[in-house]
């Protein structure tokens, strides 16, 4: 009798020391399951708030994102954009710093508008874009050109946000209030940018923006020489007047 309590007791004992056993295991599954899913959501958050808050400056949701995804990865950048002829046109690049924290996109972009602003460029190409943020040049329609420095290659040399805000001519907390406003203010007085095309200074391929040939104005038609009146015939002289007969007898 004494031998079956004891045996009834053990087995209860090595139940529960096996199941304090997978517990520990238990709960450290439950917490990574946990933290995979909060971090995978607050990553879907950002994303989809930064790609909102630019998709104004990029064009299209397709192109924010895009752009949100490569600087926060640091992976190749392709951006499309519609000429009003239809024409499209497809820029891609690497971002020069790498990958970037939600924040320091958010700063990015937002230095990016501001310095395309500056130039008078509100509704920038894919290839203006590019050149905000890793540098090239802007070929005007009048032959000029403005060269950016590109908002991420100044930080990948090592500026700071605060000092790439001040290169261009900011204040950062100016500029992440409102980018287009400050952008717009510096450019007041200056005429819309009319770019031919963009020289990107990175390892980009991209398409240059063309506009058919200016037509020459046609040389003005010579107006026809003026005739000449011809002369008027010479009046003919009138005839002498006979002499006056004098009277009879006079």
């Amino acid at each position: 009798m004494r031998t079956c309590r004891f045996s009834k007791r053990l087995i209860c004992c090595s139940i529960m020391l096996a199941f304090a056993s997978a517990l520990p295991a238990y709960a450290q599954t439950s917490t990574t399951t946990t933290t995979t899913t909060t971090t995978t959501t607050s990553t879907t958050q950002e994303t989809s708030r930064l790609t909102n808050e630019f998709t104004p400056l990029a064009g299209s949701t397709s192109n924010a994102q895009a752009l949100v995804n490569g600087l926060h990865n640091g992976s190749t950048v392709t951006l499309t954009s519609t000429s009003p002829t239809g024409a499209i046109t497809t820029t891609t690049f690497t971002p020069d710093t790498g990958k970037l924290g939600y924040g320091n996109v958010r700063i990015a972009l937002s230095l990016a508008e501001a310095s395309l602003a500056k130039q008078g460029i509100t509704d920038p190409t894919s290839a203006e874009l590019a050149a905000a943020l890793n540098g090239g040049k802007l070929v005007l329609a009048d032959g000029n050109t403005v060269s950016l420095h590109g908002v991420l290659a100044s930080r990948a040399a090592g500026e700071g946000w605060g000092e790439v805000a001040k290169g261009l001519g900011f204040r950062l907390g100016d500029v992440m209030r409102s980018p287009k406003a400050v952008g717009s203010e510096a450019a007041e007085g200056h005429e819309h940018a009319k770019v031919a095309h963009v020289e990107i200074a990175s390892r980009d391929t991209h398409s240059t923006l063309t506009h058919p040939d200016h037509v020459s104005k046609p040389d003005s038609v010579q107006r026809p020489e003026r005739v000449e009146a011809p002369e008027r015939p010479e009046r003919p002289e009138r005839p002498d007047r006979p002499d006056h007969a004098g009277r009879p007898g006079g």
